[in-house]
């Protein structure tokens, strides 16, 4: 931090090192700051089960059999926490441009005017572009740097987080909102039947039309020392469920049956996790994925997940359907924001 003096007042203006400028210092080195390297029981280098690629559950939801879909999503969300969709209705083209407008935000603006649309570090808002999240344990960090901004309901999205370059990028950001919103309203649809809930009965529980659609770009810069690193440590998600584009550089590894296994990449399918609000609303019959995201020594990754959360001010727990004797409730209702303080703090729910 650094301290300018004006005539007579002293403003504080705060200097945060992006993991993309420490990258391009460290590219010619074998090392990298003490900071991002994590303890032993999380190198990936050490805890990664190698030479097997996960395949986790690939599911076609333009199936006609739409029982058979839902009876798919219900055993891949109880079992596994996460699935791939497939044929899912969104054009390449538009998840290409999605990907391209993202990337020029990264790889083609200058600095100066990323830092424009930053993070307030004061700020309650998660919104802006940005490099930690949450409390740090230890005061390791995650190598990525990241953009977060609402896309939908309209109501909810601040433009000021949008970025203004590249042009186009709010154009594409729109296009792919707009198509998202109908796969996501299947997915919740299925989730809803598999748990012999009526079909829209998953989706009001979540918050209704007023579900908030949150887009995070995560940019991880080559990293020298992948074997020590992690883009983002281990953690299920907030949200209720997180739909997530990728690009084709390997990164995301769930924790199965005691170990790491990397999760296998499909062009232009869309990776759906269940998240933490989603294991709530089903007591506990839907499972939210442990995951995390390791980083490549010569190439760039990138991803492109949207949370889909409750309002802030909206309660979730256990759908009163779901529970009875056999079955008590195993969670707490309260207010999401509630539930989002206690867990970046690292409080106890």
């Amino acid at each position: 931090m650094k301290t300018v003096q004006g005539n007579d007042t002293t403003t504080l203006t705060m200097e945060v090192a992006r993991v993309q400028a420490i990258a391009s210092i460290s590219k010619c080195m074998d090392t990298i700051p003490s900071e991002y390297i994590r303890s032993e029981n999380e190198q990936p280098a050490a805890t990664t089960l190698h030479g097997v690629v996960l395949q986790v559950p690939v599911i076609d939801i333009s199936d006609v059999d739409e029982e058979k879909v839902v009876k798919m999503i219900a055993e891949a969300s109880k079992e596994w926490g996460i699935f791939q969709v497939i044929n899912h209705g969104i054009p390449d083209e538009v998840i290409a441009n999605l990907q391209k407008v993202g990337k020029d935000f990264f790889e083609e603006v200058p600095q100066e005017e990323k830092e424009l649309i930053a993070k307030n570090p004061g700020s309650q808002s998660i919104e802006g572009y940005g490099t930690s999240l949450q409390k740090e344990v230890e005061g390791k960090k995650g190598w990525v740097d990241h953009l977060f901004h609402k896309i939908w309901p309209p109501s909810e999205i601040n433009y000021r987080y949008w970025p203004k370059n590249p042009p186009s990028y709010r154009e594409a950001n729109e296009e792919y909102a707009k198509r998202l919103r109908e796969v996501s309203d299947r997915i919740f649809k299925s989730l809803s039947l598999g748990l012999g809930l009526e079909a829209h009965e998953m989706k009001e529980a979540a918050g209704g039309e007023d579900i908030v659609h949150l887009l995070k770009i995560n940019y991880y810069p080559p990293c020298p020392r992948p074997d020590l690193a992690l883009g983002v440590v281990a953690h299920t998600d907030m949200s209720h469920i997180t739909i997530l584009v990728p690009n084709e550089v390997q990164g995301l590894q769930v924790f199965k049956d005691d170990h790491w296994y990397d999760v296998k990449y499909i062009p232009n399918a869309l990776i759906v996790h269940i998240g933490d609000q989603v294991e709530i609303l089903s007591n506990g019959k839907y499972k939210g994925v442990y995951h995390r995201t390791t980083v490549n020594k010569d190439k760039t990754r990138m991803s492109w997940p949207v949370f889909l959360e409750p309002p802030s001010e909206h309660e979730v727990g256990p759908i009163p359907k779901l529970i009875n004797e056999a079955n008590p409730s195993k969670f707490k209702t309260k207010k999401y924001k509630d539930y989002v303080y206690c867990k970046l703090n690292k409080l106890p729910q």
